[in-house]
């Protein structure tokens, strides 16, 4: 789209820190956490220290050999320098290859073999636990960021190798490569350009280049995720004070920002879920936050107004985007406090004029409606130019120029685009899964979860988690569907046996599949 076009040089990943502390050297990073490859640095930095960790390692891997053009896959044990390791694959020239710490080791290893033979930087903790052998012989080299193995080199040691200069690649050349969420199967690998990435990067940095005041921004996003790679950068090129969360414990977190309060806070969804009872907490840690940001996944309006509520700022609001991994945000909305728990959810907003785009297309021929959704196409250079290994499953979802996302919903007369339902989990008699569920979140304040996904018999099924895994009151629940479509009894489950992708989100198909084979309940 055009101004997705004007001036992209690309996102330059490999030189965002020095960029970054050339504006504002002595800004801060925060950290909840040591990192693996520089425990010494702590737990707060400026923007130059940053930077110069970034072409630390950066020379430590031309130093073992990873030359312009080579892929290297990061995975990792969880933590912020996979997101620092990635940069500094980018500065030297090679595409970094992000692999979410919480894939298991087969799949890892499936990933690795469709790169073809890339350097591989983990640990010796996933050597020990998690990676098959068989990871040696499908990697050039094995590149360690901590620990020790007798087939690996750590990247210890060449601690102190001559610093090289940045390698500047063109904004065409693949700059990143991340997975999708891997919900219905083995991930995919999406390739993100400088240009597409630069082009994903403008909506948000236009709409937050209009918080006049340098707000510390909290974030909590995957370290592998692309949103990563677009909040980052806004953050620090504008100045904005930076933590950055491992752990998304709301007891920790609401430590840290009673301490360190936070004007704006980019999260997933479900970790703003896991947030409400920061709004209970006597400490206040959410009054300062001016804006809450979310982006891809479904949030629920019962979170919305709560963390809304929880702020002391005046007129705080809460944006949330619509998006996908293969093509960054394409749409956006706003709530503000008047807003109330069952407020419609299913409305994820407009386009960014002249730069994302928005059609529905009719499954019957008829004018896609509630009742009558139809499947969301979208336009956006912020778009992969392909998965890594299978590009013909890339062009399967491209139709001229237009993406095909995967979900069913229609636009009103006003053009607000309302999501109903992903299309793989649209069930017989029900309008919307995603708008029942955010009913039952709001009638139900002790749940903390609710999913519903097709029985055997595809009858809706309700698979509910509660706090503390407290028993759900039946009478409560049958009071709360009283007035939505049919559905099977609840079944409950702790939260954490739920099967969760690397930004928390729930991996339905996954989830009727142990339901189906009998899996365990609360």
């Amino acid at each position: 789209m055009l101004l997705q076009r004007i001036a992209n040089k690309g996102i330059r990943l490999g030189t965002l820190f020095d960029r970054a502390a050339a504006r504002h050297p002595a800004s801060p990073v925060f950290l909840d956490h040591d990192l693996d490859i520089a425990p010494e640095r702590g737990r707060r930095m400026t923007l130059t220290e940053v930077a110069d960790l970034v072409d630390d390692f950066a020379s430590r891997l031309w130093a073992a050999r990873v030359r312009p053009g080579e892929y290297v896959v990061v995975h990792k044990t969880d933590g912020f320098d996979i997101s620092l390791l990635a940069c500094s694959v980018a500065r030297i020239g090679a595409i970094p290859v992000l692999l979410s710490p919480k894939l298991d080791g087969e799949t890892v290893a499936e990933l690795i073999r469709r790169v073809n033979r890339p350097y591989l930087v983990t640990d010796q903790a996933k050597l020990d636990n998690d990676l098959p052998e068989k990871v040696f012989e499908l990697s050039e080299r094995v590149l360690l960021t901590s620990g020790s193995h007798p087939e690996a080199t750590p990247l210890a040691e060449f601690s102190g190798v001559q610093r090289v200069s940045p390698v500047r690649m063109a904004p065409d050349h693949p700059t990143l490569i991340t997975h999708t969420s891997g919900t219905t199967g083995i991930p995919k690998l999406a390739v993100h350009t400088g240009f597409t990435f630069q082009a994903r990067y403008r909506p948000q940095a236009t709409v937050v280049s209009v918080v006049r005041k340098r707000e510390p921004v909290a974030i909590h996003v995957s370290f592998v995720h692309s949103r990563m790679f677009t909040a980052m950068p806004i953050s620090v090129l504008q100045g904005h004070p930076l933590i950055i969360l491992k752990d998304d414990d709301p007891e920790t977190v609401g430590t840290l920002f009673s301490q360190c309060p936070p004007g704006l806070i980019e999260a997933h969804p479900n970790t703003f879920l896991r947030w409400e009872v920061l709004a209970e907490d006597p400490r206040e840690p959410l009054a300062n936050v001016k804006y809450f940001s979310s982006t891809f996944d479904a949030i629920h309006p019962r979170t919305v107004h709560r963390l809304l509520n929880a702020s002391r700022r005046r007129m705080p609001l809460f944006a949330q985007a619509y998006g996908q991994s293969e093509v960054g945000p394409i749409a956006a909305r706003t709530y503000t406090k008047k807003r109330g728990a069952e407020a419609d959810g299913r409305c994820v907003g407009a386009p960014f004029p002249g730069m994302t785009d928005v059609r529905v297309v009719s499954r019957d021929g008829n004018p896609p409606t509630k009742e009558s959704p139809g499947y969301i196409e979208v336009k956006s250079d912020g778009r992969i130019i392909t998965y890594l290994g299978e590009h013909e499953r890339w062009k399967k979802q491209v139709n001229d120029g237009w993406w095909r996302m995967g979900d069913l919903g229609y636009r009103t007369k006003w053009g607000c685009l309302h999501l109903l339902d992903r299309e793989v989990d649209e069930i017989p008699g029900i309008d919307s899964t995603l708008e029942i569920e955010d009913k039952l979140f709001a009638r139900l304040p002790e749940l903390v979860e609710v999913i519903i996904i097709p029985g055997e018999d595809r009858r809706p099924v309700p698979v509910v988690s509660t706090r503390d895994d407290k028993p759900l009151d039946p009478v409560a629940w049958q009071a709360a569907v009283a007035d939505l479509p049919a559905m099977a009894d609840p079944v409950q489950w702790r939260l954490e046996d739920l099967p969760q992708t690397a930004t928390t989100k729930i991996k339905r198909l996954e989830l009727a599949r142990l339901l189906a084979a009998g899996g365990k309940q609360a």
